[in-house]
């Protein structure tokens, strides 16, 4: 966006110094709005007092487990920050004139018929999914009642480079075998995803929040994905052959509780309305993210263990 020339605001509730939005400068080439989002009047202040005309919803609480821990934090962040920033933006029609609201794979819960496609029913169970299902219904809401301009993306598993939240896999697989340790495998090795390179994601995000003034586009949820559905075991098996280490076969803990079992995503729509498609293999895209991960070490950063 930045690099578009746009004027960005950014929230931020937890200052991070390790993160690349800070560690990069990036932050400060932005509007920063100390808060968070289940706080409506600094959502409704940032949204008038900073003249947003459009919307980004990309805050949440993201970790899987962490919502298995703290339930009642993640309900907060992820439903209540999501109408607190829908309500805003209701009463400041005038201005904000696109919303894209990031949603998630989770949001479909367990099916039997996978692929998802967008019409698949919501049925998230745990809390994270959960969260993410309420979410939508409510930008659905908001949408429909009062003629907001909204979109939904639906996400794979994101991954690539800056991503340091290493109980994520494929972080956690490439930090263990950097420090020279056998990666952990926290289920049975056998849940299937459907990974997602984050520079494709940016590009699908700006995709649409470009066509949010096209009847085909406005209230619709899109599904963005690789549509290469992977194991857990399977994945791992990719990095450690790029990364030519082999010889450290996972340890597989089959402790994992509280996740969909299979899940991958159907984007024809996206394909076929936006004209979207992924410019990364997923080859290339782990090839990218290693070398990101590479480069962080050789620069004297040492990964947590």
């Amino acid at each position: 966006m930045l690099r578009r020339g746009a004027i960005v605001t950014t929230l931020v509730r937890d200052w991070i110094p390790q993160s690349q939005l800070v560690a990069s400068d990036l932050l400060k080439r932005t509007r920063v709005v100390r808060g968070e989002l289940e706080d409506f009047a600094t959502i409704l202040r940032t949204i008038n007092e900073h003249e947003i005309d459009t919307v980004l919803h990309l805050g949440a609480q993201t970790i899987v487990g962490t919502a298995a821990r703290s339930p009642l934090s993640t309900f907060e962040a992820n439903v209540r920050g999501t109408w607190n920033l829908l309500e805003a933006c209701r009463v400041c029609p005038k201005l904000v004139q696109r919303i894209v609201v990031a949603s998630s794979d989770k949001a479909y819960g367990i099916h039997d018929k996978l692929p998802y496609t967008e019409d698949a029913p919501l049925g998230g169970r745990f809390p994270y999914d959960v969260s993410k299902t309420c979410a939508d219904l409510i930008t659905f809401s908001y949408g429909e009642t009062y003629g907001m301009p909204v979109a939904i993306t639906r996400c794979g598993n994101l991954f690539g480079p800056g991503d340091l939240n290493f109980n994520r896999l494929i972080p956690g697989t490439i930090r263990s075998v950097l420090n020279g340790e056998r990666p952990l495998v926290r289920s049975d090795g056998s849940f299937v995803r459907d990974y997602f390179f984050v520079e494709d994601a940016a590009d699908a995000y700006l995709l649409l929040a470009e066509r949010l003034r096209e009847p085909a586009v406005i209230g619709r949820a899109f599904n963005f994905g690789m549509e290469v559905p992977l194991s857990v075991l399977e994945i791992v098996d990719m990095l450690l052959n790029l990364m030519g280490r082999t010889d450290l076969p996972p340890v597989v803990l089959n402790e994992a509780t509280h996740e969909i079992p299979r899940q991958y995503l159907d984007c024809t729509r996206a394909r076929t309305t936006l004209g979207w498609s992924s410019r990364w293999s997923l080859d290339d895209a782990l090839r990218r993210t290693i070398a990101w991960y590479e480069s962080y070490v050789a620069a004297g950063t040492p990964l947590p263990a």
